[in-house]
């Protein structure tokens, strides 16, 4: 297995780079964050995982361990792949995918093109219990949910949606959080 590789980045794609490695250049697609991490021609550390076909041996780059952690557990869910697995770590932290997850937030997963219903549903029932729950989780999580569903009926996205709603004050009813939301837009 190649956990980690760090070298220089020679050529940059749209899904990831090309790391120069003592003179041999892997290429490793790679989550959004990583790719911002990797700058043309600068050394890079990423750590990465070895994902074996038959026909074909890929790497998955990533810019912290908990990135990699992540996609290992989305790889043991039926119907998840690596590419799917990797355009859902490319949407999100691997805290707030925990986060969601943890809050059977299948919203966020169907928002990820790719992504249906029902295999979103699935990543939430398999990972649930693997995960536990996240630092952070309030006493009425689904009040945030309410909140932000809410905005999303409204034409938001759910990334617009929760950036609306960091502005605003957590402990007030949902309702009073999307008035204070869409008075700040």
């Amino acid at each position: 297995m190649i956990a980690s590789l760090r070298g220089r980045v020679v050529a940059r794609r749209l899904d990831g780079v090309v790391l120069d490695v003592n003179g041999v250049g892997y290429l490793v697609q790679a989550t959004m964050r990583a790719l911002s991490k990797a700058q043309g021609g600068e050394e890079v550390s990423l750590d990465t995982y070895l994902h074996v076909r038959e026909d074909a041996l890929q790497l998955y780059g990533f810019a912290e361990p908990a990135e990699r952690e992540l996609f290992e557990l989305l790889l043991s869910v039926s119907g998840v792949g690596p590419k799917v697995a990797l355009a859902i770590l490319s949407s999100s932290t691997p805290s707030d995918l925990r986060r969601a997850i943890a809050l059977e937030d299948t919203t966020r997963f169907v928002a990820i093109p790719g992504i249906g219903k029902k295999t979103a549903q699935r990543v939430v029932l398999e990972l649930k219990e693997r995960l536990g729950p996240p630092d952070g989780i309030g006493e009425a999580p689904g009040r945030e949910l309410v909140a932000r569903d809410a905005l999303v009926e409204l034409g938001y996205t759910v990334a617009e949606a929760e950036r609306a709603l960091a502005g605003t004050d957590p402990q007030l009813a949902p309702e009073e959080r999307v008035r204070q939301a869409l008075r700040a837009a």
